[in-house]
């Protein structure tokens, strides 16, 4: 019996890699875009918490401005009585 020198799996990837025409795109190349495909969705995920953490401090400010004036108008308003 004859002892395989590569395992069968990799001499038919080997075979197939070296068959192909080098229009088509290799693993390699798959799982480059895969990891730049998962990059753009982690920082556009990352980027929609900033501008909504954004957009909160932005409607909070902006209430406690409104609050503050609310207030201030009703003491001005308010008769002293010392």
């Amino acid at each position: 019996m004859k002892k395989a020198t590569n395992p069968p799996c990799t001499t038919s990837v080997m075979a197939s890699s070296t068959a192909t025409p080098s229009f088509v795109p290799s693993i390699i190349d798959g799982a480059k875009l895969g990891v730049l495909a998962m990059l753009a969705v982690l920082f556009a995920v990352q980027g929609g918490f900033v501008a909504f953490f954004l957009y909160l401090r932005r409607r909070a400010k902006r209430i406690a401005d409104i609050e503050l004036d609310t207030e201030w108008s009703e003491l001005q308003r308010s008769p002293r009585t010392s």
